[in-house]
């Protein structure tokens, strides 16, 4: 792929417990980004739904507090479904702007949550999702895990696009999967932002060969209602997530960020021709794999509880 375009991670807060309002929020700034003349948006993870940052839903090791059976029931009312209002506002601006737009969500499925990431191509509207493969550490109570069914990469004439989110960014056998997907826009919606992030996204550049693009909100407690449980305290000017959103090339060089101080939006150009050259002394699933020594399976078939057999397939079992 060819051509040069500006690019764009937005670094916001979402307004936790109502989704719709994060929803209007998301809409207003890819305008503001499309107006500056980016082409590619990537938002933080859950952004739609809210990171509860610090909650504990009553879970203590052998015990569940009744208080935080209704604390999930409030985060459950507050995710979004995949028909609803949200996904069509993010959509109507996508649209509107001619934009991809990759943006991190908590979904709503039947009792389930999953932590998401929406892609939406531009007058295409809704694109496909990544479902999170591995919730962390105490995420596992609320979040469930995703499958191999969706780990899309997207071919679009801004590169291929692709999402991995927050510490899936640390297994090594689903980077190698997007890599053999040929990504090229590694996508990075994160809650992380400690010092080390930074470096991490540099190297996956560096690994893939690709431009990485990190988004994390910068939120205050005050962002959440005043009876939210948060083991931060209650001071509303305590800084849950600081941010460091950034932008990285396929060499490792840092194009923008990490960002610390506040809500913004990180822009940097995009030369697609950078990932071949990139490629020139490392490609991890070309010239540079060995396939005699090391071989990844990937299972990308949905895993279902419950899987209906038809009337054909019994009557097949029977002959």
């Amino acid at each position: 792929m060819t051509g040069t375009y500006r690019a764009a991670v937005v670094q916001a807060a979402s307004i936790p417990e109502n989704a719709l309002a994060s929803a209007e929020k998301a809409a207003g700034l890819i305008r503001e980004a499309a107006e500056n003349g980016a082409r590619l948006m990537v938002f933080p993870e859950a952004f739609l739904g809210g990171y509860p940052k610090g909650a504990s839903f009553g879970t203590p090791v052998g015990m569940r507090k009744p208080e935080g059976r209704e604390d999930f029931a409030r985060y459950h009312d507050s995710a979004i479904d995949l028909d609803g209002d949200e996904v069509a506002l993010i959509a109507e601006a996508a649209a509107e702007t001619d934009s991809f737009v990759v943006i991190g969500v908590i979904e709503r499925d039947g009792g389930t949550l999953f932590c998401t990431a929406l892609f939406f191509n531009g007058k295409a509207g809704l694109a496909g999702k990544h479902r999170k493969l591995m919730p962390t550490g105490a995420e596992r109570l609320i979040w469930g895990f995703g499958d191999g069914s969706t780990l899309p990469v997207f071919d679009t004439p801004l590169g291929r696009i692709g999402a991995v989110i927050c510490w899936e960014n640390y297994m090594p056998m689903l980077r190698m999967a997007m890599y053999d997907k040929g990504v090229t826009i590694y996508c990075a919606p994160t809650a992380d932002d400690r010092d080390g992030w930074a470096a991490s996204m540099q190297h996956i550049a560096l690994e893939g060969r690709c431009f990485v693009l990190s988004s994390c909100q910068h939120i205050r407690r005050g962002a959440f209602p005043e009876d939210a449980d948060c083991a931060l305290g209650d001071d509303p000017d305590t800084v849950l997530m600081r941010g460091g959103s950034m932008i990285v090339a396929p060499l490792g060089e840092v194009l923008a960020g990490p960002h610390y101080e506040g809500e913004t939006i990180l822009y940097a150009e995009i030369d697609q021709r950078a990932v071949v050259r990139g490629k020139y002394d490392f490609d991890v699933v070309g010239h540079y794999a060995r396939p005699d020594v090391f071989r990844l399976q990937v299972d990308e078939r949905p895993q279902r509880a419950v899987a209906p057999m038809t009337a054909t397939m019994t009557n097949e079992t029977k002959d």
